[in-house]
């Protein structure tokens, strides 16, 4: 059987703080009454072990209280004052047993939550990194919170990056300054200020987003309770490439082709 030294440190330290009150008091010099020194003692084993631990405490507090007022006067026994005492002594050690042990359980259950919280929320996380859905959760501020693995290979968005929460601009003027986007340079700006003003708006109309290595992204974005926002993008390639003219297949082609060598150039310097 496991040898729990949280749950016997208090009544052992209750023990030996008797132990050592009486006999002091007795031999050498008088030692004023303890009880103060006992409800600290019977606080600490709550918030170590929890409230049984602590009761025991409390206990033989109050008993070794009585033995240490027993011949503490001329003649062997107790007055009224001593009786008192020993009442004070028992509701406050009690109380004192009572009120930190239920904290100690609520802050335990607290930790508990938070430690069940995070598991899901790591599971939920690592889920999301293996779909080929991009998911970017927005705060209020507009910050992502988090970004999962598909949306960061879809822009080349390195780790770092996408680790440090930048707003939600930042993230379209990354996917500007590579090349992400299958668009000419001076409909960028009007591109990024109309996606931002959706996002903000909290709009749910998707629209596509052709990328410049030939792949389209239908762009989702869903207001959440809490202010943010989240951002879906799903490649929707297969289903929106055959509509593209044929006649302009070498156009799409060489588009495509300078924008990607565009990026890879960006990202190498």
């Amino acid at each position: 059987m496991q040898f729990n030294r949280r749950a016997i440190s208090g009544p052992v330290l209750t023990t030996a703080t008797a132990l050592i009150a009486i006999f002091v008091d007795r031999n050498f010099v008088a030692v004023p009454n303890p009880a103060p020194l006992f409800v600290c003692i019977v606080a600490v084993a709550a918030s170590l072990s929890g409230l049984v631990s602590s009761m025991i405490s409390a206990a033989m507090a109050v008993a070794a209280s009585a033995l240490f007022f027993l011949n503490h006067r001329a003649t062997p026994g107790y007055d009224t004052a001593d009786l008192v005492r020993l009442l004070m002594l028992a509701i406050t050690a009690a109380g004192a047993a009572a009120v930190t042990g239920l904290l100690r359980k609520r802050l335990m259950d607290a930790f508990a939550w938070e430690r069940r919280h995070h598991a899901t929320a790591e599971r939920l996380s690592a889920a999301l990194d293996q779909v080929d859905i991009g998911i970017v959760l927005l705060d209020s501020d507009t910050r992502a919170e988090f970004i999962n693995r598909a949306f960061r290979d879809y822009f080349s968005l390195p780790d770092e990056k996408a680790d440090s929460k930048p707003p939600f601009i930042a993230l379209m003027y990354h996917g500007r300054d590579t090349g992400a986007f299958e668009l000419p340079e001076e409909e960028l700006n009007a591109f990024i200020a109309r996606r931002t003003e959706m996002m903000r708006s909290g709009d749910s109309t998707p629209i596509n987003i052709n990328l410049a290595d030939g792949q389209v992204l239908r762009f989702s974005c869903t207001a959440l309770p809490d202010g943010g926002r989240m951002l879906s993008y799903t490649p929707v390639t297969d289903l929106v490439r055959h509509t593209d003219d044929p006649a302009r297949a070498d156009y799409y082609r060489s588009l495509r082709g300078s924008r990607g060598l565009a990026r890879h150039l960006r990202a190498a310097e």
